[in-house]
């Protein structure tokens, strides 16, 4: 259960509403706050709609992030957005689960180097020169910046649902069930 209660519209006023177009719970407890509310949106959208890095590369950046913090909101969201907006394919989130699990797979060099990066910045706090230097070498420096700051946006996203203790939409636990968290 949230730690704050999840507002709807008509908690709102009504120039604030358009904070749930969207609304799902993370949005809901975004608008306690909906200064905030704007500016995290105004960075996702930015990420989403405008960053230059390969959208299914970043989208498995991000889905790693998820999967490495074993926060099931943020993974099973970003399972569907993956898969549904930004061409992640079900090998793909296999590759990374395996990855993850020290398995190996038979994805490109920079998708694993992009996906070790996104594991060491998430339980590191910094990223490795090995995966940092193939990112760099195949992307250039804007690109990698892109990157990085997409790695570490999500893990703020992820500090604040697991801190907020924001539940999962019944319509997203399908993805769980069929790529679970492993359980520690």
């Amino acid at each position: 259960m949230a730690r704050l209660p999840y507002l709807d519209a008509t908690d709102l006023r009504e120039e604030d509403r358009d904070q749930l177009a969207r609304p799902i719970n993370l949005n809901r407890q975004l608008v306690h706050s909906i200064p905030t509310s704007r500016h995290f949106w105004d960075m996702a959208n930015w990420i989403r709609f405008d960053a230059t890095v390969d959208r299914r590369l970043r989208e498995m950046a991000i889905m790693q992030v998820g999967y490495t913090a074993r926060s099931d909101y943020e993974w099973s969201h970003h399972v569907q957005l993956g898969m549904k907006d930004f061409g992640v394919s079900e090998a793909d989130i296999r590759a990374l689960i395996d990855e993850s699990e020290g398995r190996g797979s038979d994805l490109p060099a920079l998708d694993r180097a992009v996906l070790r990066l996104a594991r060491e910045m998430t339980t590191d706090r910094a990223g490795s020169r090995e995966a940092f230097d193939v990112i760099r070498e195949a992307l250039g420096e804007a690109q990698t910046t892109e990157l990085v700051v997409t790695i570490g946006f999500y893990q703020t996203v992820v500090a604040y649902l697991l801190t907020m203790e924001i539940d999962v939409e019944p319509e997203y636990m399908q993805y769980l069930e069929q790529f679970p968290l492993p359980k520690d």
